[in-house]
């Protein structure tokens, strides 16, 4: 897919894209949309097109997901767009990357509608009953996977499952989490009956079956997680054992495998990998990445003398937080973990003189970086970003398991027991509990915008984020976690587009 994405987006974004900022959506031309459907062709690039959306998701996964939680101690020389939600601001309705995370999202969603209202008028036109069913459960997936995103980011949320006016959109209101939860569940369901297991060639990087069932066990655990008495996305639904069955699945009948080396997982050269159940597709020069070097402190791309690819925060660092550096070390404080070492850049040159200055008081991620293969600048990362992985299927297992779901203590402590292996550190002595497993995805999806999702699924957000403010001194910049920072706050202008429309989430101003 990765051939042929960029000019499909370029020409679904003449079709499909006819959106403002907010969801007051303006419909598509009827002949533009008349002109274009004509054969399985045009469809083949809309669908495609409709995955463009998932070009904003690395960035929302590390500056909403990764820098909110106690992975990063980040530092700003300024009033910084990210800084409120690191340091956990009640002021954040107008936030760019929260108003983006809101915009992007829904703006993926209507794109997705507007394909799935051409093949609901003109699928005929594919003359391909099979190819109509799977490009319809692509597209659901995708509506699915933007929803649960949003759900993840905001509690209650508009369901948009068509193209409306603009007046329409004015009028729907939020739904409760339980409906929009029922929403994605129905697009998943129907996207795991009729995706493929595989696809070759220039396909590869669609949505397969796994990639539906992984994410609905996601969506399961999710849901299944403390509501903190806020409209968020834990319901307590207690869904364990439904997202064991869907994780027993791809384990049993999905071919995936446990990689045997760490480093190879993240490959520039070995993408698509047999541990990877859905990525977003990058590649140089017409699609490339800027994840790569958001987390990543100005100061050591000039030491390579590449400033241009810097993130454009100044001096501002990330660095990765004490206690996560300490809890890779054994007990003689040595750096003995695969993970730590391929994750985290310890110290860097900070000028490209001879002999130079390094410093070693800005640990960072650098997991994705590959010097050697960058491209023209900071946004031209080739290299595809994973958003679930085996490894994680595995992980979730052990915590189904953990939560009551069918299954043992040894089947729990062997799958932490192989992860470990893997990064060079001896198996546990103890029985793995729920914060001990909480700890080891922490180590292993370092920089996969993970964690704070983990956090508050598991009801730990708030006591794990707290305790670690102390222990880590960093009161003075953060501020103590409520309940209700586990979702953001909604956009300022969504509330101002129809008065009266949507109510703020609880504790933001």
């Amino acid at each position: 897919m990765k051939k042929f994405i960029y000019s499909a987006i370029c020409i679904s974004s003449l079709l499909i894209t006819a959106c403002s900022k907010d969801l007051t959506q303006i419909p598509v031309s009827s002949i533009t949309t008349n002109n274009f459907y004509t054969n399985a062709n045009d469809f083949t690039q809309a669908v495609t097109g409709a995955y463009s959306g998932l070009k904003a998701y690395p960035d929302q996964a590390l500056w909403m997901g990764e820098l909110r939680s106690d992975d990063i101690a980040a530092t700003s020389d300024g009033n910084r767009d990210w800084q409120g939600i690191n340091n956990f601001s009640p002021n954040l309705t107008t936030t760019a990357f929260i108003v983006n995370a809101w915009n992007n999202n829904f703006n993926a969603v209507y794109n997705v509608n507007n394909v799935l209202d051409a093949l609901a008028t003109k699928g005929d036109k594919i003359g391909n009953d099979s190819l109509k069913a799977r490009f319809t459960a692509e597209l659901r997936f995708l509506r699915a996977f933007y929803y649960f995103n949003l759900v993840k980011f905001y509690g209650k949320l508009p369901i948009i499952d068509k193209v409306y006016t603009t007046y329409e959109v004015t009028t729907i209101g939020r739904s409760p989490v339980s409906e929009v939860y029922n929403f994605i569940i129905a697009d998943l369901q129907y996207a795991m009956a009729h995706l493929p297991v595989s696809y070759s060639g220039a396909n590869i990087g669609r949505a397969t079956k796994w990639a539906a069932e992984g994410l609905l066990g996601l969506v399961y655990l999710t849901k299944s997680g403390p509501t903190y008495n806020i409209e968020g996305p834990g319901l307590n639904s207690n869904e364990y054992d439904k997202a064991l069955a869907l994780f027993n699945d791809i384990i049993t009948n999905g071919g995936f495998k446990f990689a045997a080396s760490y480093p190879s997982i993240f490959s520039y050269t070995a993408e698509n990998n047999p541990e990877v159940l859905f990525d977003v597709q990058f590649m140089s020069t017409s699609n490339g990445a800027d994840y790569p070097s958001q987390l990543v402190p100005g100061a050591y791309w000039t030491g390579l003398g590449l400033s241009s690819y810097d993130n454009g925060y100044g001096t501002a660092t990330y660095n990765v937080s004490r206690n996560l550096l300490s809890s890779y070390r054994n007990s003689a404080g040595t750096a003995t973990d695969i993970r730590d070492t391929f994750s985290i850049r310890h110290g860097f040159a900070l000028s490209t003189s001879t002999p130079n200055t390094l410093d070693t008081t800005r640990p960072f991620i650098k997991k994705y970086i590959d010097v050697s293969r960058r491209g023209t600048n900071r946004a031209d990362w080739p290299v595809n970003f994973i958003v679930m992985r085996y490894t994680d299927v595995l992980m979730m297992k052990a915590e189904c398991i953990l939560h009551g779901a069918s299954g043992t203590q040894a089947d729990v402590n062997s799958i932490v027991a192989q992860v470990r292996a893997r990064a060079g550190v001896p198996a546990l002595t103890t029985d793995v509990t729920l914060p001990l497993l909480m700890e080891e995805r922490r180590r292993e999806f370092l920089g996969e915008g993970l964690r704070w999702n983990d956090l508050v699924r598991e009801g730990l957000a708030v006591t794990t984020m707290n305790a670690w403010i102390a222990s880590d001194t960093l009161s003075a910049t953060i501020n103590q976690v409520m309940p209700n920072y586990v979702i953001y706050p909604l956009p300022q202008a969504e509330l101002l587009t129809a008065p009266g429309l949507y109510t703020q989430n609880p504790g933001y101003n």
